[in-house]
This record gives structure tokens, sequence and C-alpha cells, in this order.
């Protein structure tokens, strides 16, 4: 594996209330300016909405960024970042203006207030189509499965239910 991917920090961007690629724009914005250096953009990917297809669709990317931040803190600016943007508490996935998640950070393995990586992304059609797009060697620290196996174990459905755009 090449050192540069053992570094690599993966955040996931969401939003299915309002001008989401608007706001999915704004929160990229307000992590260049808290000192968080983009360094890909996946393109954006259109998902149901998740457990309750009835609710707006989803739009998401990933980005792979770098920053001096430990992910304990990257977490917390990410979540005010949520909340400038508008995000409220709410019910556990209910729709949302922003919601930046952390996926992967430089491969490290933590369980706690925080998990990583990121739980269940290694089911998510949401998470390894832009994931995929933006590093097509990446593992999963944990499973030590690569991405491209992953993406085969998703259903069919879920496969279908995603459009790039």
């Amino acid at each position: 594996m090449s050192e540069d991917l053992v570094n690599s920090i993966f955040l996931g961007i969401g939003s299915n209330l309002g001008n989401r690629r608007q706001n999915i724009e704004r929160a990229k914005f307000n992590l260049i300016i808290n000192n968080i250096k983009i360094l890909k953009c996946s393109s954006y990917y259109e998902s149901l909405s998740w457990p309750n297809s009835n609710n707006p669709k989803f739009l998401n990317i990933v980005l792979e960024i770098d920053t001096n931040f430990n992910p304990l803190v990257l977490i917390q600016k990410c979540k005010e970042i949520e909340k400038k943007l508008g995000r409220k508490k709410s019910p556990k996935n209910s729709p949302r203006v922003c919601d930046i998640d952390l996926i992967d950070f430089k491969s490290k393995k933590i369980a706690g207030d925080l998990i990583l990586p990121h739980p269940r992304m290694d089911t998510r059609n949401f998470v390894l189509l832009p994931l995929f797009e933006i590093s097509k060697v990446w593992k999963h620290p944990i499973l030590k499965v690569n991405i491209r196996k992953l993406i085969s174990s998703l259903s069919n459905s879920d496969i279908r239910s995603i459009k790039q755009i």
C-alpha cells in the first residue's frame, strides 16, 4: 500500500433539504476557511433517503482532505459547519440541510464517541461509489477489503437506485 493512501482522510457530505448542491458547496467553502484543504472531490451522487425512501432524495459527495486537526477536532469542526448551515437537532436519519461524516482518517481504527472508519460506510452506495471515484485503491481498515469488493457486494437495487449527476 502506498504511503499517501495510509495518510488519506475522507469526508462524506450530504444534503436533502433546500438547494442541495448549494448546501454542499457552502459546506466545502466552510471547510476551506477552517484550514481544511480539499485535495479531491467526487462528482455529485443522488440517492434515495435511508431508511425512509419517501423523504427527499439526497445529494452526496466524498472529499479527500488534508488537515492538521486530529479526528476529534475535525469532527467537531464538521458539526459546527453543519449547525452554521442550518442543521437542527432532529431524529436520527431525518432530512437535513447538511450532513458531514468522517469516513476514514488515515486508516485509523477508533471506537468510542467517534468510531472510525465510519460504521456502516461499507454498505452505503452513497459513500462507496463517490469514494471509489476519487480513490480506486482504498481499503477498509478493519475489514481489509478493497473498495471494488465492497461495491460488488452491494445489492443490485442499491446500485440501480443511485445516479451520478
